[in-house]
C-alpha cells in the first residue's frame, strides 16, 4: 500500500504557488513532498528525478535544490550535488548542508574547496554535530592527501570527554581509530574502537576491527 507523503512546509508550498500559480504550484508541492519522502526512504533515484523536475520549473525554491543536492550526493553525482546544494545555500543558508558540500568537493579531490567550506562551517558556529561532520570531512581530505598524522591532529584537537556520548562522538572516534590503524599504531587504534564498543557494542564493524587488531 502506497503511503501518502508528508505535506510540505506551508511556506514552501506558498513559494511554489507564488512562482507558478495555484494549480501548478500545488501540483509541484505534491511532487516535492514525494521527492522528500523518497529521500527519507533512501529511494535516491526517485528523489533525484522528482526534485529535478521541480527545480526545472522553480529553481528559486531552496527546498527543491536541497533534495536534488542530497539525492545526487547519495548517488555519487558530486558535481550535481555541489551545484544544487550551493544554490540552496544562496537561497536559504543552512550550515547543516555544508559538510555534505565539503564531502562532495572531497570526492572530486578539490582540496582548496574543501578547506574553504570548512572555514565557512567554523565561521557559522553551527551545532556540535555539524561541526563534527565538517571536521571529519576535513580530516579525511587531509588524510587523502597523504598526511594521516595531520588528520589525526585535527580530530584529536577537539576531543574532550563528553558528558553524554552522541552519534557524532562515535563517528569521530571511529575515524580516529581508522586513522591510527592506517598509521600502524594498533594500540591507539584499539583504544578508540574500544571506546566506541563500550557505548554501542554493535556500532558499524567495530567488533571486526578490534578482532583484526588482535583486541
Amino acid at each position: 500500500m502506497r503511503r501518502e507523503p508528508k505535506p510540505l512546509d506551508p511556506e514552501i508550498s506558498e513559494q511554489l504557488v507564488d512562482s507558478l500559480g495555484r494549480q501548478r504550484g500545488q501540483r509541484l508541492s505534491e511532487r516535492l513532498a514525494q521527492a522528500s519522502e523518497a529521500l527519507d526512504r533512501e529511494r535516491f533515484d526517485e528523489a533525484r528525478r522528482l526534485s529535478a523536475a521541480v527545480v526545472k520549473e522553480a529553481p528559486a525554491v531552496a527546498a527543491a535544490q536541497e533534495v536534488l543536492g542530497l539525492s545526487s550526493y547519495r548517488l555519487g553525482r558530486y558535481k550535481q550535488a555541489v551545484a544544487a546544494l550551493q544554490e540552496a545555500q544562496s537561497l536559504h543558508p543552512d550550515p547543516a548542508l555544508l559538510p555534505v558540500v565539503a564531502d562532495s568537493y572531497r570526492a572530486l579531490r578539490r582540496w582548496s574547496a574543501v578547506e574553504r567550506v570548512w572555514d565557512d562551517i567554523k565561521s557559522a558556529s553551527p551545532p556540535h554535530e555539524v561541526m563534527a561532520e565538517g571536521r571529519i570531512v576535513m580530516a579525511g581530505a587531509i588524510a587523502d592527501q597523504g598526511d594521516v598524522r595531520g588528520a589525526i591532529d585535527l580530530l584529536e584537537s577537539a576531543q574532550k570527554k563528553p558528558k553524554r556520548v552522541r552519534d557524532h562522538h562515535l563517528r569521530e572516534w571511529y575515524v580516529l581509530g581508522d586513522l591510527y590503524d592506517r598509521l600502524g599504531d594498533a594500540i591507539t587504534a584499539r583504544r578508540w574502537f574500544r571506546m566506541i564498543q563500550e557505548h554501542e557494542a554493535d556500532y558499524v564493524d567495530v567488533g571486526d576491527r578490534l578482532r583484526s587488531l588482535g583486541r
